[in-house]
């Protein structure tokens, strides 16, 4: 694929994502919650232009802090969804202010990486922030689910970094 085709299906891909984290929906911890993240993985991986071929150690190594970036951005986004089990016992997530931060520090994150490897010169493919983006949809999926799981039949609210614990209001589906 090319890189405006990466682009625009990164583009895609978090723009669905972030909209529907914001609102209050049920999670399904039984559903293959790692398929979106592996088939972005996969589609990252297959292109050749993912490490600079005149600059491999220093292209691999911003390729390394671009995965280590969207798996700490995964993660800051699990810890800082509320997480709650409704009555009739489904889980429900949704997305707080501090995840709002998290998402902007991994983005300013992302560009300076991006930055560092144009002051040296490295050439950097758009697959590193696919292959990012899949590390950050991975992990927060699974931390979500194993949250969800954890949480059990308890009807209390699971604890959100950043959040108030106010009672939580779903929209109507």
């Amino acid at each position: 694929m090319s890189g405006l085709v990466n682009v625009l299906m990164i583009v895609a891909v978090v723009a669905v994502v972030v909209v529907r984290q914001f609102r209050a929906r049920a999670i399904d911890t039984d559903r293959r919650w790692w398929l979106l993240p592996v088939i972005l993985a996969v589609v990252a991986l297959r292109e050749p232009g993912i490490l600079d071929a005149h600059h491999r150690a220093e292209s691999a190594v911003l390729l390394a802090v671009e995965v280590l970036i969207g798996l700490a951005t995964g993660a800051g986004w699990a810890w800082t969804t509320r997480i709650w089990t409704e009555s009739d016992g489904v889980v429900w997530t949704k997305s707080t202010q501090a995840s709002v931060v998290v998402w902007l520090v991994g983005i300013a994150l992302r560009v300076g990486v991006f930055a560092l490897g144009a002051a040296f010169g490295v050439h950097q493919d758009s697959s590193a922030l696919m292959l990012g983006l899949a590390g950050t949809l991975l992990v927060r999926a699974g931390v979500l689910a194993w949250r969800a799981q954890a949480l059990g039949s308890a009807s209390r609210p699971g604890p959100a970094y950043g959040d108030d614990m106010r009672a939580a209001w779903r929209e109507r589906v």
